[in-house]
């Protein structure tokens, strides 16, 4: 994906937050600014989201069997 620059303005104290939140991270203060502003565009709540409906999918007929569908009951030995 192509990158275009950015610039922000911050306060000291903001700057310094990012450069030790990143540093804490081991990524780039770039990377860490790029990450929360996905966060907040809900892209990441996004992909776990479809992440889960993938591996529901894949699963669905384990779960059906250890727990029953809707209007059938679970096979004997749980519960």
């Amino acid at each position: 994906m192509a990158k275009t620059q950015l610039n922000v303005r911050v306060d000291e104290g903001t700057a310094r937050a990012a450069r030790e939140r990143a540093l804490a991270r081991g990524m780039s203060v770039n990377r860490y600014i790029e990450e929360l502003v996905r966060q907040d565009a809900g892209e990441a709540g996004h992909t776990f989201v479809e992440a889960a409906a993938d591996f529901m999918k894949q699963y669905e007929a384990v779960f059906a069997e250890e727990f029953g569908t809707d209007g059938e009951k679970p096979r004997e030995g749980r519960g």
